[in-house]
């Protein structure tokens, strides 16, 4: 028997192997529209539109490409479409990102930016969705599950008031809510045959995946599970209650995959002490614990919230079409079905036969092998010197530039990689210092960070605070932050680095390095404003998972996203 078609509108922008991924996994087909002239186009049932990155260069791709007309008719002949994030806002008549863009009007509203006075934005992480009950107790649209967590990534949104909801509602549109700190915003939309989220949901576990089937199998109304049990919950250690955040977001936990080539030639995840990835005792060959596509489907299996993949070697010698990195991408993305990122070799490139290939080329690859963002290291040094150096300029060249111009803010994070200098007269010192809590060799008690790269090898003249500035201008969306000074050393996060780029920027940070236990993961998130916290060695060497790690947090009163659903 032939598996039923689904069909999916693409413009081009942004990661829809993961939205195919999921609807293969459900037991479809997927056939792309790339055209208004495909005549799939107009026998279509069931439509879907995604859309990533940017609202002006999403609908400009969308109206050239002569979609508007054909989808409104689509929608006029009762004939069902799903929009997924920014699929979803182009529904409104515009968006405070693209004034001067329309979108298709079919509400009487426009999207605003998050405020960033007391919460990062762009809002990255798990929020829950609270459902329209009203006309069926007990129902809910498409599966969305209120006891569950979604996976949201964005920095406009259709901001809302009570009285902006209820003219909505009767106009025949189901709302489905969520909060983001004090902001309620729509999460998702239904009416008659449209449906749309702003979340998503091929990016939301098995939540979103359930989700999915329901709108293929046009299950609308669906009755709600049962709050879910969590390990935690059933734990005789679980006394604490659990905090409600500010953001209402849960607190991140991600695993990092560090990949390269060893000596054989083979690809496989590495860990070092301070970037050192050798074995001492067996003859310096690169550590070796594992392969990169099975330990990120254990990752995801154990509740990872994000994947990170960071290319630690170049691979110079192969074209990017054939980089090893996208093929790792398009086989953990089968399975994986959270947010992956990867790192390493994000920039202007020349290829071995002399083709010079663009950073946002080489970002588009990686975005349609299933990369959700992509993090940039070196590159974002080098930018933010010529930053500096133009008195605060921006060409609309560098990497960060073109690649969040045409993917949104969110698909770009930059890796930091700081290393701590102490001073005895901060007036002295052209970077950005602090009173620290321990003193420093000769008896200094103010310290800053300097930025360091290629491993921690080369440190330049340019302050952790002072790059993460120029980048937030340039259009970074996030931050990892990592430390050379507690790399490998499995005595927990660096809170005075952490908080000092937090008062600095209103981008989410990632507290990177020194993880070795979970206690490490609740000590972060109670002791700074970190958005999310990162292990790698303790989960390469099994000495805990995932799961270990946010069963210890939730028995500890955080708030973490445990998806014990089923399909």
């Amino acid at each position: 028997m032939s598996k039923e078609v689904v069909y999916v509108i693409d413009v081009e922008s942004g990661n829809l192997r993961s939205l195919e991924n999921a609807i293969t996994y459900l037991g479809y087909t997927v056939q792309f529209i790339r055209s208004s002239t495909d005549p799939a186009l107009a026998t279509a049932n069931k439509l879907i539109l995604p859309g990533v990155g940017n609202f002006g260069h999403f609908v400009n791709q969308f109206n050239s490409r002569g979609f508007v007309k054909p989808v409104l008719e689509h929608i006029k002949a009762g004939k069902s479409l799903f929009g997924i994030c920014v699929g979803l806002q182009t529904f409104f008549k515009g968006s405070e990102e693209s004034p001067s863009i329309e979108g298709l009007g079919l509400l009487d509203m426009s999207l605003s930016k998050f405020d960033d006075s007391t919460k990062s934005v762009p809002q990255i992480g798990w929020n829950s969705v609270t459902v329209p009950t009203y006309k069926d107790q007990g129902k809910t649209l498409y599966s969305i599950n209120p006891n569950s967590r979604y996976y949201f990534v964005h920095s406009y949104a259709a901001l809302t008031t009570p009285e902006q909801i209820a003219q909505l509602e009767n106009q025949g549109w189901d709302l489905a809510l969520s909060k983001y700190g004090e902001q309620t915003f729509i999460a998702a939309i239904s009416k008659d045959n449209i449906f749309a989220t702003q979340f998503h949901p091929e990016k939301s576990g098995i939540a979103g995946l359930k989700l999915i089937r329901s709108f293929l199998q046009q299950d609308k109304l669906t009755t709600i599970p049962e709050a879910a049990h969590t390990p935690s919950a059933n734990s005789s250690n679980s006394t604490q209650k659990i905090e409600i955040t500010p953001t209402g977001l849960t607190r991140r936990v991600i695993a990092c995959l560090d990949v390269r080539t060893n000596d054989a030639g083979d690809l496989v995840v590495t860990k070092g002490d301070q970037y050192d990835v050798r074995e001492k005792s067996t003859g310096g060959d690169v550590r070796n614990l594992g392969k990169p596509v099975e330990m990120a489907e254990k990752y995801y299996q154990q509740g990872a919230d994000e994947v990170t993949f960071l290319n630690i070697t170049s691979f110079r010698d192969s074209p990017i079409k054939d980089a090893p990195m996208l093929s790792v991408l398009k086989l953990a993305a089968q399975t994986c079905f959270v947010p992956l990122t990867v790192g390493g070799g994000i920039k202007d490139i020349v290829d071995p036969d002399g083709t010079k290939i663009p950073a946002l080329e080489v970002a588009s690859l990686y975005f349609r092998a299933g990369a959700d963002k992509v993090s940039i290291g070196s590159d974002a040094v080098v930018a933010a010197e010529a930053y500096y150096e133009s008195g605060g300029k921006l060409t609309g060249l560098t990497p960060i530039e073109t690649i969040s111009a045409a993917y949104g803010v969110q698909a770009v994070v930059i890796s930091v990689d700081p290393k701590r200098f102490y001073v005895q007269d901060p007036n002295s010192c052209k970077f950005q210092t602090f009173k620290a809590n321990t003193k420093g060799p000769n008896g200094e008690e103010y310290c800053y960070y300097k930025i360091t790269s290629q491993g921690g090898r080369k440190v330049h003249d340019l302050g952790a605070v002072e790059l993460c500035k120029a980048c937030e201008k340039l259009g970074a969306g996030e931050i990892l932050l990592n430390c050379i000074d507690k790399d490998g050393s499995n005595s927990g996060y660096d809170f005075e680095l952490i908080d000092q780029i937090k008062g600095a920027v209103s981008l989410p940070v990632i507290a990177s390095s020194g993880a070795g236990a979970p206690v490490h993961f609740e000590e972060v998130f109670k002791n700074t404003g970190a958005d999310a916290a990162l292990g790698a060695g303790m989960f390469h060497r099994g000495e805990y998972t995932v799961n270990d790690v946010k069963v210890y947090m939730r028995e500890h009163g955080l708030d973490v996203r445990i998806d014990d659903e089923t399909l």
